[in-house]
């Protein structure tokens, strides 16, 4: 079994009693302000960004990164093909159509997601930055616990091999970004064989838990929340 702990400072994650009670949390700093939703249904986490997103657009309230692990819940892109999610799937699972680019998403206890809710005004205002920049947080966070991972050409997401480990899908508006990712920990794989996941044939999915690795979850979100810090210092352009 490989394992390596993490080290560094890293901000403050607040962790909510309830969603409605972020309202009473967001401060008007200009830092990143870090949010535990624990588990949740998804509509009501869309919603909240949608809420966030607005606010962000108008400059109420600075950035902020929500995470949370969701009951089971299959996602549809905007453009997403419903036939890759398919009669086998588990009947436990929501189905819902959604505003990100993408195709069908599952999200699932034993999964990290993380919704940044920024305004690239402050960073580059680039999509195809902002997406890089996602996969190196979680490229670097893997590298944490010893694990090689990276790109592949033409698609989203990070990948171990030719295994997924994290999904990807987001939607900006005005430059102020919502959705984000999904990154398996140790979430049930047999939710995975109910869709084609992203559309992709060839290559398969694969989780923390499946690559033998012990993990704290409260480290990895302590590491993803100091690597979004580097990556959006406001004097950092380049990922």
């Amino acid at each position: 079994m490989n394992t390596l702990p993490l080290v560094g400072i890293a901000p403050k994650l607040i962790e909510l009693d309830s969603t409605d009670s972020i309202w009473e949390n967001i401060s008007g700093t200009d830092e990143i302000q870090y949010f535990w939703l624990g588990r949740q249904f998804y509509q009501p986490i869309w919603e909240l960004q949608k809420q966030l997103h607005a606010k962000r657009v108008y400059g109420e309230i600075s950035d902020v990164i929500l995470l949370v692990e969701h009951e089971h819940v299959y996602t549809f892109g905007k453009n997403a093909d419903t036939n890759n999610l398919l009669n086998s799937k588990p009947k436990n699972a929501e189905v819902v159509q959604i505003d990100r680019g993408g195709e069908v998403t599952y999200h699932g206890p034993g999964q990290l997601v993380c919704y940044p809710i920024i305004d690239l005004h402050d960073y580059k205002m680039s999509v195809s930055w902002y997406m890089r920049m996602l996969e190196n947080v979680v490229i670097d966070c893997l590298q944490s616990y010893g694990i090689e991972s990276g790109r592949k050409e033409g698609l989203t997401g990070v990948w171990v091999g030719d295994d997924k480990i994290c999904a990807m899908g987001v939607r900006l508006s005005r430059w102020v970004t919502m959705h984000g990712f999904a990154f398996n920990l140790n979430p049930d794989m047999t939710y995975f064989d109910g869709m084609i996941p992203c559309g992709i044939f060839e290559y398969g999915v694969t989780s923390l838990q499946e690559l033998d690795i012990h993990f704290s979850s409260i480290d990895i979100q302590t590491e993803i929340m100091k690597l979004f810090n580097n990556y959006l210092s406001k004097n950092t352009n380049e990922v």
